[in-house]
C-alpha cells in the first residue's frame, strides 16, 4: 500500500521558519505528482504546491510562492516543504498528498489519489 507520512510541524514566531518532510512508501509507478495542502479552521483546503516526478518541474500558489520551497530527496522517498517568513495567517494542518499522473501539477490541485496525516503548523508570537 502506498503511505505518505508528514512530518516537521510545530510552534514558530511569525518570521520564522519551519521545514515540513512528507515520506512516501508502497508506490511503484514513476508518472506522478506530490502536492502541500493546508486546511486552516473554518477554511477550505487550500493547494500550496506541488513537484513532478516526471521533470521535476514545481508549482506554487501566489500565497506562498517566494516563501515556500519544494523539494525532495529521491533516496529516502520523502518531499519537503521548506517554509520561510511564515505569519499568522499560515496557521493551518499541513497535509502531503500523492497522485498519479503529473499533468495536473502547476495547473489545479485535485482530490489526491493517497494522503498523509496532518501536521499542525501554528505561527504566533
Amino acid at each position: 500500500d502506498v503511505q505518505l507520512q508528514a512530518s516537521g510541524g510545530g510552534l514558530v514566531q511569525p518570521g520564522g521558519s519551519l521545514t515540513l518532510s512528507c515520506a512516501v512508501s508502497g508506490f511503484t509507478f514513476d508518472d506522478y505528482a506530490i502536492g502541500w495542502f493546508r486546511q486552516a479552521p473554518g477554511k477550505e483546503r487550500e493547494g500550496l504546491s506541488c513537484r513532478s516526478s516526471t521533470d521535476g518541474s514545481t508549482y506554487y500558489a501566489d500565497s506562498v510562492k517566494g516563501r515556500f520551497t519544494i523539494s525532495s530527496d529521491n533516496a529516502k522517498n520523502t518531499v519537503y516543504l521548506q517554509m520561510n517568513s511564515l505569519n499568522p495567517e499560515d496557521t493551518a494542518v499541513y497535509y502531503c498528498g500523492l497522485k498519479y499522473g503529473s499533468s495536473w501539477c502547476g495547473y489545479h490541485y485535485p482530490n489526491m489519489d493517497y494522503w498523509g496525516k496532518g501536521t499542525q503548523v501554528t505561527v504566533s508570537s
